[in-house]
C-alpha cells in the first residue's frame, strides 16, 4: 500500500514541501479540529477526522483496523481517502481546513507540515507508546528537531529475492546467506540451465527506474551501513563517491550481464521496457529463477500462471517464495517505506486516537484485518497473529532490534535528485557510461 502512494507522490513532494513550509503558522484553524480549546476532558461520544491516501478496498480495510476500538471507546474515527492527498494536504493546511489527523507516506512532506507550526507534538501518553514500541530508526522519521510529531502506522519491506523452492530443490541449491553466495548461486543456476537467471522490470511510466534505484539503495545500505546511507541521502556522500560506485558496479555484474538477464523478456535493454510487476509471469512459469522486488510483488502472482497453467501458490513449500536480499557486509538491514499519522489537534479524543495508533493493541488489530496485507514495525506486535508467512517474516525483520531500517534513498532525497537518480539508472541499463551517469545524478543536487 505505502509503495504505490510513494511512487505517485514522490515527484511532487519537494515542491509541496516548499509550499507547506511557506504557510503561516500563527493563524487560527477555520474549524474546530485544530482548536485545542474545543475538547472536553471526556473523549467518549466524539468524532475524530482522519485524512489519508487509501480509497476503496484499502480504505475499508484500514477502517476495519480501528473499528472495534472506536466502538469500545465511544469515538468515531471518520476517515476520508484521497489519491490526491499529496497535493490537497497543502491546500488544506494553507486554507486552515484541517483534518484532526493526517497520514503521510513521505516523512519529508510530514516534516514540511510540521514547519508550518500547525502539527501538534505527541502528548506524553502517545510519546511513551512510540518510544516503547518503535525502534530509534522509526522514531526518527516522525521527529523534527527534538520533538516527536508522528506515529508510524503500516510499513512495506523491499529487497526480497523471489524464487521457486521446487526449482532450487531440483538444482540442488539452497538460499544464500551472503551476497557472495548469491553471486555463486547465480552462476551455478546459469551453468545448470544455460539460460538467463534473473528477470527485472524497471518500467513504471513517469517513475521508470525506481526498481533499479531501490536495488542500488539496498546494496549501499547493506554494504556501507546506516551512517553512510544517511549521508548519501542528505548529499554529504556523493553519487560519485566509492560506496555508490561500488553499488552500481556490483549490481552491474547482474543487470548488465546478458548471461544473467533478462529471463523471459529479452536482452539487458528489455529491463527498461518491462513493467515492474510483470516479472511475476516468467517467475511463476519457471522461465526466470530469481527477481528482486518488495513484499507487494505477491499480489502480481494472482494473475500469473505456472507451467501447468495453475495460479502459483506463494509459500515456503509452494510454487513461489522469497528471501531477504542476503547481506553484503555487517548486520541485517532492511529498506522500505511506511505511513505516519500526525495530528493537527490536541483535543483529548484526538490524542486518545493517536495513543491507540501507537499501541501494540492497534498493531495486532492492523495485521489481522481479513484479506489485508498490512505489516507493521511495532515491536509490541504478536507476529503469530499474522497468517501470511511472507508478511510474518517481513514483520519479524522490521521488529528485530538488530535490524537497521531505512526508507528508500530516492524517496528520501529531494525530488529533483530522485528524478535524476531514476533517469540515470534507466540510462545506465541502456548502456550509458557509469561514471557519466553518476556525475549527472550528482549534478542534480545543484537544483535541490
Amino acid at each position: 500500500m505505502a509503495k504505490n502512494r510513494l511512487i505517485y507522490g514522490a515527484s511532487i513532494a519537494a515542491a509541496l514541501a516548499l509550499a507547506l513550509a511557506g504557510c503561516a503558522s500563527d493563524q487560527p484553524s477555520a474549524n474546530n479540529s485544530g482548536d485545542s480549546s474545543s475538547g472536553a476532558g471526556n473523549a467518549a461520544g466524539a468524532t475524530v477526522t482522519m485524512y489519508g491516501t487509501p480509497i476503496g478496498d484499502e480504505a475499508a480495510q484500514w477502517e476495519a483496523s480501528w473499528e472495534a476500538w472506536g466502538k469500545a471507546n465511544g469515538i468515531t474515527i471518520q476517515y476520508t481517502g484521497d489519491r490526491d492527498f499529496t497535493t490537497n494536504i497543502s491546500t488544506k493546511i494553507q486554507g486552515n481546513s484541517l483534518p484532526d489527523i493526517a497520514v503521510f507516506a513521505q516523512p519529508g512532506l510530514m516534516k514540511a507540515a510540521v514547519d508550518t507550526g500547525k502539527v501538534k507534538p505527541l502528548d506524553a501518553t502517545t510519546l511513551s507508546e512510540v518510544k516503547k514500541n518503535f525502534s530509534e530508526d522509526w522514531q526518527s522519521y516522525g521527529t523534527v528537531g527534538s520533538q516527536q510529531y508522528a506515529v508510524p502506522l503500516d510499513a512495506a519491506v523491499k529487497g526480497y529475492i523471489w524464487y521457486s523452492p521446487a526449482q532450487f530443490a531440483s538444482w540442488g541449491v539452497s538460499v544464500p546467506k551472503t551476497w557472495d553466495e548469491m553471486m555463486t548461486l547465480t552462476q551455478t543456476i546459469r551453468d545448470k540451465t544455460s539460460k538467463p537467471v534473473w528477470c527485472a522490470g524497471f518500467n513504471s511510466g513517469d517513475s521508470s527506474g525506481w526498481p533499479g534505484t531501490d536495488q542500488i539503495a539496498e546494496y549501499v545500505l547493506s554494504a556501507s551501513g546506516g551512517d553512510t546511507y544517511d549521508k548519501w541521502v542528505s548529499g554529504d556522500v556523493k553519487f560519485t563517491d566509492q560506496p555508490i560506485v561500488d553499488a552500481y558496479t556490483a549490481l552491474g555484474k547482474i543487470l548488465l550481464n546478458p548471461d544473467y538477464v533478462n529471463a523471459g523478456f529479452g536482452d539487458v535493454a528489455s529491463i527498461n521496457s518491462t513493467a515492474f510487476g510483470d516479472v511475476a509471469i516468467p517467475l511463476a512459469s519457471g522461465e526466470c529463477a530469481l527477481t528482486n522486488q518488495a513484499t507487494f510483488l505477491q499480489a502480481s502472482f494472482s494473475t500469473a500462471k505456472t507451467a501447468a497453467g495453475a495460479t502459483p501458490k506463494v509459500a515456503p513449500d509452494g510454487d513461489i517464495w522469497a528471501f531477504m536480499m542476503p547481506p553484503v557486509a555487517g548486520k541485517a538491514t532492511a529498506m522500505g517505506s511506511g505511513d505516519f499519522a500526525a495530528a493537527f489537534s490536541d483535543r483529548p479524543e484526538v490524542q486518545k486516537v493517536m495513543a491507540y495508533l501507537a499501541s501494540a493493541d492497534y498493531a495486532n488489530s492492523l495485521i489481522t484485518v481479513p484479506n489485508a496485507t498490512f505489516i507493521t514495525a511495532n515491536q509490541g506486535v504478536d507476529v503469530s497473529k499474522e497468517a501470511n508467512p511472507l508478511l510474518a517474516g517481513a514483520i519479524t525483520t522490521l521488529t528485530d532490534p538488530q535490524t537497521t531500517f531505512r526508507f528508500g534513498a530516492g524517496d528520501a532525497m529531494p525530488a529533483v535528485v530522485q528524478q535524476a537518480f531514476w533517469r540515470g539508472t534507466v540510462d545506465w541499463i541502456n548502456g550509458s557510461d557509469q561514471a557519466t551517469v553518476l556525475g549527472q545524478m550528482q549534478a542534480a543536487w545543484v537544483d535541490a
